[in-house]
């Protein structure tokens, strides 16, 4: 904190026009305070309720259950910091003092390089927790691949009625070419996600997805209007928009509207930072479901029959729902 103070500062300021090209970075990757207003309440939210990730292993689970596996899960998110975060600054300040000279070049190589300061027990202890969480994480994707293919898009289109043995064998299948296919992206990181880091990645470009079925979530759960048409329009143009704000909008629009501003990426070209393009996204795609829904008949029939008793909780949930907020605000306190 004293040799790298900037490294601790939560709200990134918006850039002027003395910002150097890493200062920009920073803010394209993370925009302040419109972060919050725009895109990463977009982002929690879909990922808490509507990733097949999450809601399967809360779907498992009686009610209270899962809403103390999710706010359990939540508090161990906060810490992700500590974990993540904070051998990468000390990795900054280690390679500015010369103490890793085998970061000459690259940074790819920061967290295992840290690692080499730990005694010879523990390196073998990290190794092997960061080889059970991949591990850990890889088989819960992989059970959503398998899942999500087989029984939402073959059973249900390619061939209905079929046998379980053969659903299997389908599982299996996908995930076996999803794993070709993973390698063969990494390989040479064709996806450029070595360029822009891993969590920045994902986020990025899952947020190309959550926009539309955020929305087609939220509309679908609260308001019985909404049609099936409309979510379909919704899930497409979500996906469409992000498309749109992400890689068009700058060139065709200009640089500086009334929704937006974009900076220069170093690249040669001009970005609007990534959570103002979902925000922007979710926005539009609202309106078009909206508008799609009221055209329609007042109730759907078959519309989601929400159980107002459901979100009443339970003094205990209440109390974990009560320190996860005061841990967060003594985060933005102290580090705002």
């Amino acid at each position: 904190m004293e040799q790298a103070p900037e490294h601790f500062k939560m709200i990134i300021p918006k850039p002027t026009a003395e910002s150097t090209q890493n200062e920009i970075s920073k803010y394209l990757t993370f925009p302040g305070l419109a972060s919050y207003v725009a895109g990463i309440w977009i982002i929690n939210l879909n990922y808490w309720g509507c990733n097949q990730y999450i809601t399967q292993r809360a779907l498992g689970a009686d009610l209270q259950t899962a809403r103390t596996g999710i706010l359990f899960a939540g508090l161990l998110k906060l810490m992700m910091p500590l974990i993540v975060m904070l051998p990468g600054i000390a990795a900054y300040v280690l390679y500015k003092g010369g103490h890793l000279p085998q970061l000459i070049g690259g940074k790819d190589g920061a967290y295992s390089a840290i690692l080499t300061f730990l005694p010879t027990g523990l390196k073998g202890l990290s190794v092997a927790a960061l080889t059970a969480a991949i591990v850990a994480s890889l088989a819960g994707k992989v059970n959503s691949i398998s899942t999500i293919f087989t029984l939402d898009i073959y059973a249900k289109y390619f061939k209905k009625g079929t046998e379980e043995k053969n659903l299997v064998l389908v599982g299996r299948s996908t995930v076996f070419i999803g794993m070709i296919l993973a390698v063969l992206f990494t390989w040479n990181d064709l996806l450029g996600i070595g360029g822009e880091g891993g969590f920045t990645f994902i986020q990025k470009y899952t947020g190309f997805i959550s926009p539309g079925v955020f929305a087609m979530f939220i509309l679908g759960m609260f308001w019985k209007r909404t049609t099936g048409s409309a979510a379909i329009a919704g899930v497409l143009a979500g996906f469409l928009f992000s498309v749109f704000f992400n890689e068009m909008a700058p060139s065709l629009l200009g640089n500086d509207t009334f929704l937006y501003t974009a900076y220069p990426n170093g690249k040669g070209g001009f970005e609007i930072p990534f959570h103002i393009c979902m925000g922007l996204s979710f926005f539009f795609t609202m309106a078009i479901m909206i508008a799609m829904s009221l055209a329609g008949p007042k109730v759907n029939p078959k519309a989601f029959e929400l159980d107002k008793s459901m979100f009443k909780v339970s003094p205990s949930t209440l109390a974990l729902i009560v320190v996860t907020l005061l841990i967060i605000a003594a985060l933005y306190v102290k580090f705002w």
